[in-house]
């Protein structure tokens, strides 16, 4: 309406999805994408990994992506430390820029747009200071999910380079920090289990709790689409520590912040005693990391010895600065690949800078990850200035 009618503007709505990954979150995006609300495009295309399709902008996944790598942050970074390098691209003009402009785009002739990547937990400051730019109110929904149920979803979709145990405690590293850097704002935590069981219910809840007035009286069967997506085979995984190798005082931890996030879920759960429990946890955790690391340090110093005392393999003033050339070409050239299999090709391309067959297998571990349709698109330059960069270190 004008403003001559007397009555405001319909606001801008901004719900950011957020939890990690394997948690839910594209399936609860997909919800929301059916009910109304605004998906920016292009998406990340559907694979194996996420056959029903993923929600996710592919410019933000890309924004993300960069900025994670310049503070050599990963998406199941278990570090307590880590936030605090995160948080600090809310102060990056650059960032900030790239973003509230992207952002605005979204919100012509939209007025409830939804941004899921598994990515956004680690920016929140910058998103909210970018909404509030835009004058877009800004709420959250937390997606929960057992932690044995995502590490062993992680596991099956994105292979085993990373360990059960570090996963698990991605898991408590980002649930902590999610929750509380959501604090003082309108949020809603969702559990993936309740929402397979009945969709209708959880959205209707979480519409109360986000003050989505047109969201609130929700017919079931006028949206055959969402039932369309929402299948409860989807809950391949169960809550189970079986076959999940993960130390016993990890698991203690893991349990306790589980019992006290899925309370949030609960009518009134989100309350001041809760979080206060929540705060304890977290504590509990940065310890237990910093112990962890405490003790690890012999092996840390051996293999920065192994490396050579700066970080690089021993060898010669020659290679300096290759090993950063390496993973900036590697990164490049996964891109021409489908979703899943870059990770596994840019860690095998990184990694044989470190494994024990040296740079010289750096080629034949790429040929052999890739499949042969791909390899043919590979942009020629590319493959010229990796050639070029072997000759110059083997020289």
């Amino acid at each position: 309406m004008s403003s001559a009618s007397g009555a405001r503007p319909a606001p801008r709505r901004l719900v950011l999805v957020v939890g990690i990954g394997r948690s839910g979150t594209s399936l609860f995006t997909g919800i929301l994408s059916r009910l109304g609300f605004h998906v920016p495009r292009p998406e990340v295309k559907a694979d194996g990994t996420n056959p029903r399709g993923f929600g996710e902008p592919r410019w933000v996944v890309d924004f993300h992506t960069q900025l994670m790598r310049e503070r050599r942050v990963h998406r199941f970074d278990s570090r307590p430390d880590a936030w605090s390098v995160t948080a600090e691209a809310v102060a990056d003009e650059q960032a900030f820029g790239d973003l509230r402009d992207w952002l605005g785009v979204q919100f012509v002739g939209v007025e409830n747009v939804v941004v899921k990547d598994p990515r956004i937990d680690w920016f929140l400051p910058l998103w909210r200071r970018c909404a509030q730019e835009l004058g877009a109110e800004t709420s959250f929904a937390t997606m929960l999910r057992h932690p044995a149920e995502v590490v062993r979803s992680a596991r099956d979709s994105y292979g085993t380079w990373q360990a059960d145990a570090s996963r698990a405690a991605s898991w408590l590293n980002a649930t902590l920090h999610t929750e509380h850097a959501t604090r003082r704002a309108r949020r809603a935590f969702v559990r993936y289990d309740a929402l397979l069981e009945d969709w209708a219910r959880e959205l209707a809840r979480v519409a109360e709790l986000l003050e989505l007035d047109w969201l609130r009286e929700i017919e079931a069967a006028a949206h055959p689409q969402v039932h369309e997506l929402v299948d409860p085979t989807l809950r391949r995984a169960r809550p189970a520590w079986d076959e999940i190798d993960v130390p016993l005082a990890l698991r203690a931890l893991l349990d306790e912040t589980w019992q006290q996030m899925i309370r949030l879920a609960e009518p009134d759960g989100d309350s001041e005693a809760a979080r206060s429990a929540l705060d304890g946890l977290r504590a509990d955790y940065d310890r237990f990391y910093a112990d962890a690391e405490a003790i690890a340090q012999s092996s840390v110093l051996a293999e920065r010895r192994r490396r050579g005392g700066d970080g690089r393999p021993r060898g010669g003033a020659r290679g300096t600065g290759f090993p950063r050339e390496v993973k900036r070409l590697a990164a490049r050239g996964v891109r021409v690949l489908p979703r899943e299999h870059q990770e596994r090709v840019y860690r095998a391309a990184t990694g044989a800078w470190l494994g024990a067959g040296g740079l010289t297998s750096l080629p034949l571990r790429l040929a052999l990850l890739v499949p042969p349709r791909y390899r043919e698109r590979t942009p020629l330059p590319l493959v010229r200035m990796a050639l070029r960069l072997l000759r110059a270190r083997q020289r």
